[in-house]
């Protein structure tokens, strides 16, 4: 894996995480069209790395308030709100891997996250704020954000759409798929290292993984920021419109044998 290619699968990583088009959807398509495909485990732990120091930044007060107060209502929400990704990670882990790596369903997977997202956008706008989200709302944000464990299932999509169901106001239901995903992405370095631990996994210099890592928190920083301050005043619909497309062409391309 070249400098390059490093830094545009960590530009692919750092975006797409946040955006709602689906990261692991965009890597899977990324590393295929580089002839990457080898480059797995190793590299996309370091990679959500890079998307998970982005989003600490960001939230690092929120963060630190939560260590001073381990077991006030800002940290239930987010135990509450990983529960069922949890139960569904473990559940299902064999399963959901094996379609990852096959990448037969993700045409499908980006054409539901772009109707979740369609329906979301029509829906009447809400106005409950950070300290308005309840338990019952982080615990059907997470149940959406259990279902994003396809590869091209937008989990940032789903968890913005969920807080939109739920009456969020856009830029809270924004501001809380973030720092939900910090838990999530979490748990899932965590995940990685174990497998990484008991199994062998490729060989990439270090070069190319601290750019693919720098390259993937930076512009994972620039989507956070940029999507919250995007969604007060523009619709999803854009980002539903990409993914039919996208998902579309995948579907045709792997019906023809092309892809």
């Amino acid at each position: 894996m070249s400098i390059i290619e490093a830094f545009i699968l960590g530009l692919i990583q750092g975006l797409t995480e946040f955006l709602p088009i689906s990261s692991t959807g965009h890597l899977y398509l990324g590393r295929h069209l580089f002839q990457l495909d080898e480059a797995g485990l190793f590299l996309d732990t370091m990679l959500h790395i890079g998307t998970l120091i982005a989003v600490v930044v960001v939230y690092k007060q929120e963060l630190i308030d939560m260590i001073k107060v381990p077991f006030g209502k800002q940290s239930m929400l987010l135990i509450i709100g990983t529960i069922p990704a949890v139960i569904v990670g473990f559940a299902f882990n064999d399963l959901f891997e094996s379609i990852s790596k096959s990448g037969t369903t993700i045409g499908w997977e980006f054409l539901i996250t772009g109707a979740i997202l369609w329906m979301a956008d029509r829906v009447k706008a809400g106005a409950k704020k950070a300290k308005d989200i309840s338990y019952g709302d982080a615990l059907f944000i997470g149940a959406f954000q259990a279902a994003a464990i396809f590869p091209a299932i937008s989990r940032s999509g789903l968890t913005i759409a969920a807080g939109l169901f739920r009456k969020l106001d856009r830029e809270t239901a924004a501001y809380f798929s973030f720092l939900l995903s910090i838990p999530a992405i979490a748990g899932g370095i965590v995940l990685q290292f174990g497998k990484l631990a008991t199994g062998s996994h490729e060989a990439i210099t270090f070069g190319s993984l601290f750019i693919a890592t720098l390259s993937s928190a930076f512009f994972g920083y620039l989507a956070v920021v940029g999507m919250i301050s995007f969604l007060k005043k523009q619709s999803l619909k854009i980002f539903a419109i990409y993914v039919w497309i996208l998902g579309a062409a995948i579907i045709i391309l792997q019906n023809t044998g092309i892809f």
